[in-house]
């Protein structure tokens, strides 16, 4: 398999490959942001069955819609990928060294785990990039799925911050979409209309199950949240990259505001989904190497 070369004047790509042969393969310093999303280490295959309805005129389908109307239920694909490592730590410790070196000197990583191993990940990008390149922790919070009976049911996942350097990170608020203000009235008119900046806790939904972002593939994340992480983090023209890229919701959300994107995967189906997601943003000879 013959992997796309990139250049900084080149087109957006979408890479086919092992995130650690790859990563090797591109210059220090590439990259205004990275977002990483690696799996979660929870010890379980992920899976997400892909449903689609449809019609069934002579009353036989197995489900009844709107107004009494027959529907026959159809299997799409069923993605999945493996979320269970001996030893995580020795999985993804080198990678985010990877991200490090080819973040610019004033970029930003955005590292996006859960409450099972952020807590190790900071004293990780602590010692990797030094802990006055910590920026944020920003907590990701959403109202979906079952609730447990004997805890606190978890409802968030953790995203960590780190820039490269404290004293030229590159971050533009003004660029960020805004909130509404929980008590409007007690500020004036014109902040009212305004909103207000988010905080370090994002309030967004998941990708919703019947929505227009769903690509079936599995803990795929909403644009909302990459949008505002990409906005603040990165300019119109700067390179972003994602190497654990999935549906490929950063090089979506880096094609419509204007940024260029590398997106990298090993798996076949998430490469396939991007394919056919980003095509709108990516040359032919861009696309994948697969």
């Amino acid at each position: 398999m013959t992997e796309p070369a990139w250049t900084p004047g080149g087109s957006n790509l979408v890479v086919h490959a092992d995130n650690a042969a790859y990563l090797p393969t591109l210059p220090d310093g590439a990259f205004t942001m990275i977002y990483v999303d690696p799996p979660f280490n929870t010890g379980r295959a992920q899976r997400r069955q892909q449903l689609s309805m449809v019609r069934n005129a002579d009353g036989t389908g197995d489900r009844v819609g709107f107004k009494g109307m027959s529907y026959s239920t159809v299997k799409g694909m069923l993605a999945s990928y493996d979320d269970a490592f001996e030893d995580y730590w020795d999985f993804l410790a080198p990678r985010l060294a990877e991200a490090w070196r080819l973040l610019a000197e004033d970029g930003t990583l955005y590292l996006h785990l859960d409450y099972r191993e952020v807590h190790y990940a900071k004293v990780m990008l602590d010692s990797l990039f030094g802990r006055e390149c910590f920026l944020n922790e920003i907590i990701w919070a959403y109202d979906y799925g079952a609730r447990a009976k004997r805890k606190w049911p978890a409802k968030h996942d953790n995203i960590l911050v780190y820039v490269k350097d404290p004293a030229r990170y590159h971050f533009n608020s003004a660029e960020v979409d805004r909130e509404p203000y929980m008590a409007p009235g007690l500020v004036t008119a014109e902040k009212a209309a305004l909103g207000k900046l988010p905080t370090d806790v994002w309030w967004h939904t998941i990708v919703s199950p019947t929505g227009r972002e769903k690509t079936g593939y599995p803990t795929q994340k909403p644009e909302g949240l990459l949008r505002r992480a990409v906005a603040a983090s990165s300019r119109e023209g700067d390179w972003v990259l994602d190497f654990f890229a999935g549906s490929g919701t950063l090089g979506a959300v880096a094609g419509k505001l204007g940024r260029r994107f590398v997106c990298v995967d090993q798996n076949p189906q998430a490469v396939e989904i991007m394919r056919r997601r980003l095509a709108p943003y990516c040359e032919p000879a861009g696309r994948s190497s697969a």
